[in-house]
């Protein structure tokens, strides 16, 4: 059974054209890789698409809560680990137009205040730079769908994000 919101949507779920890609009514499909299908039968479909990125690092508490939170839900996500691959610039400018640059730094981080950055007034693409080549001075988790964004522990906009 698959779950939304707290109510049943189907009881038998049917495997459709892929292994990520279930038929959860006759004219349902529910597609976590992103992909579009066509019905074999020619019927149309409507297409319920989860597609999510979580950037942070294994040893944030915030960021195993976040997979934590797509996982009991069995989401499928693209965890990114900052240690192993920093952001790219043009990611974190993309995160930056949605909800801007002050508030993807953590300023209470030990990491910001090891490098002495408490009084430092760089320019945002500085600050860009800056959270692009350290990854502890970010606000964690980043959570991406589609063209939003959620910096840091947001449980009610994740369940807004299911139940829409």
């Amino acid at each position: 059974m698959i779950h939304r919101g707290g109510a049943e949507i189907a009881e038998n779920i049917i495997p459709f054209d892929s292994a990520r890609c279930w038929c959860l009514a006759s004219n349902v499909l529910l597609c976590l890789c992103g992909a579009a299908f066509t019905d074999p039968r020619g019927e149309k479909l409507t297409l319920i698409s989860m597609v999510l990125q979580v950037f942070g690092t294994k040893k944030s508490a915030e960021t195993r809560a976040a997979l934590r939170f797509f996982a009991e839900r069995r989401l499928k996500v693209h965890f990114v680990d900052l240690n192993e691959r920093p952001a790219a610039l043009n990611e974190l400018r993309r995160c930056a137009n949605k909800v801007g640059v002050a508030s993807l730094s953590d300023r209470s981080s030990r990491r910001f205040a090891e490098l002495g950055l408490g009084a430092a007034r760089l320019s945002d693409d500085r600050w860009l730079e800056k959270l692009s080549e350290e990854p502890l001075l970010l606000q964690l988790p980043l959570v991406r769908r589609d063209n939003q964004v959620t910096i840091g522990p947001a449980s009610s906009t994740w369940r807004e994000w299911l139940d829409a």
